[in-house]
């Protein structure tokens, strides 16, 4: 992707329908309850009304695109698992045996796992190859990645993104998995908040307190090595992030362009919903937080975007199983707006209030 085609992208990211939010909010008020009595929900579906550009979106179908990619950050035993970690779990996504395969199939969604950058490519069908590389390099002592490669990293996301709305998808869900990538994120995070490393590191897979200090301190090395510009978010990107973070990435810019909701997972997806606000300031009306994780971080980047979570159960585990949890609750708002009887439909009499 050059410069000139990633502004392209970034234009046709536009800001969410505020008269269809009107005309929604209108229509459930008609509905036989008290005006607001459902709360959040209501909240749901005037924003799904927004961001689908009508009062009657109907009942949306749901892809999770699960991205996978290696850190170089992991050398530094920022993890309580090792490096090996993601290629097995690539392929026990690609088998249907994880949490999120599990939870994909309850909510009724399509899973998408993607190579983003794996060290070792798994051969599968189910598997799709967006490869930047096989794993990203050690950040303390350099860029993670060139920044050519986080703009193909952009690219592939949201010509993704753009295929799985193509195929009927009206919400495209994110989902990650990665050892070190919530090193990533706080990395990230910590330069585009910005936010002071001790403040967006948490303990990710489990790790004890020597591992979290070892995690604030590889942050502090990425962000010294680096030096990066937060008013470039591309290279910012580059320089911290991981493979998996630029396709997902790209997946919101590219799913927020082509008029789908986008549903965030985690904490290592926020991050990259964060770089897409950062580039596409009108994407974060767009994406709709699933839940907030215990990592310190999260909060930080939700209260940034201005997104208040569905769900708050204590999940850490990424792979998009937060979001895929929360698609119940937004396909149940959407059918109450389109199949809840109004006062005048029920004959009953409506006290206004």
């Amino acid at each position: 992707m050059s410069d000139a085609e990633l502004t392209a992208l970034l234009r046709r990211v536009r800001p969410v329908d505020e008269t269809a939010r009107a005309a929604a909010q209108a229509a459930l008020d008609a509905k036989t309850k008290p005006r607001g009595s459902l709360g959040r929900i209501e909240e749901l579906a005037t924003q799904v009304a927004a961001i689908r550009g009508t009062s009657t979106p109907g009942r949306l179908s749901a892809a999770i695109v699960l991205a996978a990619g290696d850190h170089g950050y992991a050398a530094r035993g920022v993890s309580a698992y090792p490096p090996e970690v993601t290629g097995q779990m690539l392929a026990t996504f690609a088998a249907g045996g994880a949490a999120i395969c599990v939870l994909a199939r309850e909510a009724g969604a399509r899973l998408v796992v993607v190579d983003a950058g794996v060290r070792a490519p798994i051969d599968h069908p189910s598997v799709r190859r967006l490869r930047l590389g096989a794993g990203t390099a050690d950040a303390t002592v350099g860029p993670a990645m060139a920044r050519a490669d986080a703009l193909a990293g952009l690219a592939a996301g949201a010509a993704l993104a753009g295929e799985v709305v193509a195929d009927g998808a009206g919400i495209v869900a994110t989902g990650e998995m990665g050892i070190g990538n919530t090193t990533a994120a706080a990395a990230l995070c910590a330069a585009l908040l910005p936010a002071a490393p001790e403040d967006v590191c948490g303990r990710g897979t489990g790790v004890d307190d020597a591992g979290l200090e070892r995690k604030v301190e590889t942050v502090r090395a990425a962000l010294a090595a680096n030096l990066p510009d937060a008013g470039d978010p591309v290279g910012t990107l580059a320089a911290l992030g991981g493979f998996e973070l630029a396709v997902l990435t790209g997946v919101c810019l590219g799913a927020a362009a082509s008029g789908a909701v986008v549903l965030l997972d985690g904490y290592v997806t926020g991050a990259a919903a964060l770089v897409a606000a950062r580039l596409a300031p009108a994407a974060a009306g767009r994406m709709v937080a699933s839940h907030r994780s215990p990592e310190p971080g999260h909060a930080l980047v939700l209260a940034d975007l201005g997104l208040r979570p569905l769900l708050d159960l204590g999940l850490r585990l990424g792979e998009g199983s937060g979001a895929a949890l929360a698609l119940p609750i937004v396909h149940a708002s959407l059918a109450l707006l389109a199949d809840m009887a109004t006062f005048a439909d029920a004959g009953v009499a409506d006290a206004g209030a």
